[in-house]
């Protein structure tokens, strides 16, 4: 079955990029954060006939993990111009491509190789409490094989030690992969206003749309409607919302290591008040 599947993927992919230089781009991305909810708004966004999501998967990873494969790879990912343009013309709109890979907001490199590839692109953000993203990752990456420290406290220890130098390699080494910066970035990736300062200058303030997933999974209806309203897509209808690639997590966070971890974020979430609109909701 793996093997049929990967054949079928295979095939899928050279014949995109056979077609790539007829088909559509993105006009938007799910950026992340990881494990904040990004899979849920891709599935919901999926639903609108307007917005057309990737033939294959929904994460094409081209910006941070695949961007040695060429543009014309990327573009293979996405429909056909004259498929895109039938569905603009039936429902009366245009009908932007997207796709969702939460490590683009974590990696070092894919905010300016994202600016440079799709001009007037928008990213979309969501964010949540970065103590509970912290266990939920380390929860999924242990599920996943990719973490082989089964104590979430002494993966947080290790945390620094595994990540010393991963950037400046990224940076020195473009195509490389870095086990620990991809699997291992508990904190790290929990530092949203790190990253947004990095993206900022490349997009400005008015392209990235910042959502707090705690409040769109409690009151989905009236996040979906900003995100068209940012998009510029009219409204048709609601989707389907449901909570997509939840975990439980293994075991509770110890009470003192918890107040550590949120005095460590205290500062970081502070600064996100400037692009949520208000106090993040975890911190009320």
């Amino acid at each position: 079955m793996r093997t049929t599947k990967r054949s079928v993927l295979s095939l899928s992919r050279s014949a995109g990029r056979l077609t790539s230089g007829v088909r559509v781009l993105p006009s938007f991305l799910i950026a992340g954060a990881q494990r904040c909810g990004t899979t849920s708004m891709y599935r919901a966004l999926a639903q609108h006939p307007l917005l057309l999501k990737p033939v294959l998967h929904k994460g094409v990873h081209y910006f941070d993990v695949a961007y040695w494969r060429g543009l014309s790879w990327y573009q293979g990912h996405f429909p056909l111009r004259v498929g895109a343009a039938l569905i603009g013309h039936r429902y009366g709109g245009r009908a932007p491509a997207f796709e969702s890979s939460p490590y683009y907001l974590f990696h070092p490199l894919a905010g300016q190789r994202i600016a440079a590839d799709l001009p007037g692109v928008k990213l979309i953000v969501l964010v949540r409490d970065p103590v509970e993203r912290a266990c939920s990752a380390h929860a999924h990456e242990l599920a996943r094989g990719f973490e082989k420290e089964s104590h979430f406290e002494y993966a947080v220890e290790l945390e620094a030690r595994r990540l010393a130098g991963a950037e400046e390699l990224l940076r020195e080494s473009p195509y490389m992969l870095h086990h620990s910066h991809r699997h291992h970035a508990y904190l790290a990736r929990g530092r949203y206003a790190e990253q947004l300062d990095r993206l900022e200058p490349l997009f400005g303030r008015d392209r990235i749309l910042v959502l707090d997933s705690h409040r769109f999974f409690r009151e989905p209806e009236p996040v979906y409607d900003r995100v068209l309203e940012f998009l510029g897509v009219p409204h048709l209808g609601y989707p389907v919302f449901e909570r997509h690639n939840g975990r439980s997590l293994p075991r509770r966070v110890p009470r003192v290591l918890g107040q550590a971890l949120r005095d460590h974020f205290e500062a970081y979430d502070a600064r996100l008040v400037r692009w949520l609109g208000e106090e993040p909701s975890w911190r009320r």
